[in-house]
């Protein structure tokens, strides 16, 4: 009777890029929304891929997006963090990452998401929005400048 080898295979379940950049780390919910953050659903001339429900040690499920000849802006970044806080980025050169980023939610964010108090004065003059954000056991929390009311994750309006 013959051995059998047990042979382990590392295989990429999405194809690399040659330049551009990486989101890894996406949870699988929330792949749609970072793709409406970052424009991704409108016209864009640049080579997307993204996969979802792919197997993850840290998530269970996660998501991934590549998109070639792009680097993120800091303000998609931090709209990114606000739906991805544990995200990564990786900037691709030449099929190598010569920068890596774990995305971090900003202690205050202003213009990005919208407070849900009806009867706060930024939905009713033109004034931006601020926050300062709180991140604990995985619920992300906005405390807005203006009114003082909270407004959670599951409530987010970017």
């Amino acid at each position: 009777m013959g051995t059998v080898k047990k042979v382990s295979e590392k295989t990429l379940q999405v194809s690399a890029i040659e330049n551009g950049t990486v989101l890894d780390h996406i949870p699988a919910d929330q792949l749609f929304k970072v793709i409406q953050i970052l424009g991704l659903d409108k016209e864009c001339k640049n080579q997307i891929t993204f996969g979802t429900n792919l197997e993850s040690k840290k998530l269970g499920r996660k998501a991934i997006i590549k998109i070639a000849d792009r680097v993120f802006k800091p303000k998609e970044i931090n709209k990114i963090a606000l739906v991805a806080p544990d995200a990564k980025i990786n900037v691709i050169k030449d099929f190598k990452v010569i920068e890596k980023k774990v995305i971090s939610i900003p202690k205050e964010i202003v213009g990005i998401a919208k407070c849900m108090n009806p009867a706060c004065i930024t939905n009713h003059q033109p004034v931006p929005t601020r926050f300062t954000t709180s991140y604990e056991n995985k619920h992300l929390k906005l405390l807005c400048h203006y009114c003082e009311k909270t407004t959670d994750g599951d409530n987010l309006q970017l």
